[in-house]
This record gives C-alpha cells, structure tokens and sequence, in this order.
C-alpha cells in the first residue's frame, strides 16, 4: 500500500382388574398417597389404580428429592445478598430474610457463622435457576470465513460506535486482499519502508496498533482485529470504511 497515510483488507381385563384389586387388598387402594412439604404437612391426593401400577420408583424417588429442604450454614464473609445469587434464591435476599427472620433476627446485615439457613426446595431453586439460565442470551457463533469474520467484526463495531456496513468492508476487503488474511505486499514504499501492508484490508503495523480495538487479538493477520482496526482507521479519516472506494 502506498506510503500516504493508509492502512490496507410419545380395558384392563376384567380377570386382572379383579387380580389387581385382591393382590392390594382393597383397603390399601383407598388409601391417599402422601408426599412431604417444606413445612412438614402432608398432602393427599386420590390414589387409583394407574398410579399405584405405574409409578415408577425412579420418578417417585425424583419427586419426592424435589420437596427436600435445602438448607445452607453461613460461612463467615457471607451476606444475604451473596447466599441469595449462589444458590439462585427466588425472591433474592429480601425473600431470604423473611424465610429466615426467626433465625436471623431484627438486622438482615447480621448472619453469624454458623447459622442454618433455609433456602427453599430443590423444586424451587432449579426453577429460579432454569429461569436464570433461560433469560441469558446465547452467545452468538461464526463461521471461520470471511462471512463470519466480517459479522464478528460488525459486532465488535456495534460495541465501540465504529461505523460501517457488511457491503462496505466485503468490497474493500476483495479489492485489498481478495480475502486472504495472510496478504502482505512486499513490494509498494510501506514494504520499502519496514512496514508492509499486511492482512485483509492491508494495514500497516503502526496503523494497525494505533486504531486497534479492544476485545479483538493484536495481531494484524487477525481476520477480525484486522477489519475491525482497518474500520477503525477509515472512520477517524473518511468517516465510514463504506467511503473508501479506493487505495487509503
């Protein structure tokens, strides 16, 4: 590249209805079904013949493991705050406090070592933390071409107000490198010079760490630090890399 300032690209029969019904006793078919709350309670819903026959012991053992209290012993350093965003506490440390006021008395700032702290079911917290989850947005993903690179860059761009559109960059790209990140001219005055153009859009080293960008490697054979520093360069002097239609 020249030396001017540039920066270069999912009916039971009867027989064994009657089988079924002997084999429990008949009382026992009537008998509710109980599963263990929080609060020690129990609670009974209608037992029937499907659900005595396919429970699962697997599912019942999952089931029953769901409604376990958790229970957590205050170490020293910890807050309420810091508990309530370890273990996902739904309802934060507010909800935290008022399920352990007793425990913890009049000042929520004040949990000695030693303190057992009830932080719900394992029900609850998978919840809250399926919730948390759920609410992050995926990172996204590139292809390792020049596609990708020059999305990435455009991303990078976005953080940091560095203006310029895909067409831009693509075209500038094709004309200085034809898409090679390993480019270099070794031929032109910068070559002369010491500084070779190098990498998709050309640049030279001094312009390639002047306008680098953070978050990116610095590396000028970089596809992405490259475009993105190169975008860098061509917003402070022409005010767009879609401006430039020519050597820069």
């Amino acid at each position: 590249m020249p030396a001017k300032a540039k920066h270069r690209r999912p009916k039971q029969h009867p027989i064994a209805r009657r089988l079924a019904f002997a084999g429990t006793g008949g009382a026992a078919l009537a008998l509710p079904l109980i599963s263990t709350t929080t609060a020690g309670a129990a609670v009974t819903q209608p037992a029937t013949v499907a659900s005595v026959t396919t429970l699962a012991p697997a599912a019942a053992a999952a089931a029953e493991k769901a409604t376990i209290p958790l229970t957590y012993s205050v170490i020293g350093g910890d807050t309420l705050s810091k508990i309530a965003v370890e273990h996902s506490v739904n309802g934060g440390w507010q909800a935290l406090y008022n399920a352990n006021k007793s425990t913890i008395g009049g000042n929520p700032s004040l949990i000695q070592p030693g303190l057992k702290l009830s932080l719900g079911t394992a029900a609850k917290a998978a919840a809250a933390r399926a919730k948390t989850i759920s609410a992050e947005p995926a990172a996204p993903t590139y292809a390792n071409n020049l596609d990708g690179w020059i999305r990435e860059s455009l991303d990078v761009m976005a953080k940091h107000g560095i203006p310029g559109s895909y067409n831009g960059i693509h075209r500038n790209v094709m004309r200085e490198s034809s898409g090679n990140p390993m480019a270099i001219n070794n031929w032109d005055s910068n070559a002369a010079a010491g500084i070779p153009s190098k990498g998709l859009l050309q640049v030279i080293d001094p312009t390639f760490r002047a306008y680098h960008v953070p978050g990116t490697p610095m590396d000028s054979y970089d596809p992405v630090a490259n475009i993105t520093a190169a975008c860098n360069y061509a917003a402070a002097r022409y005010g767009s890399i879609d401006n430039v239609n020519g050597a820069y």
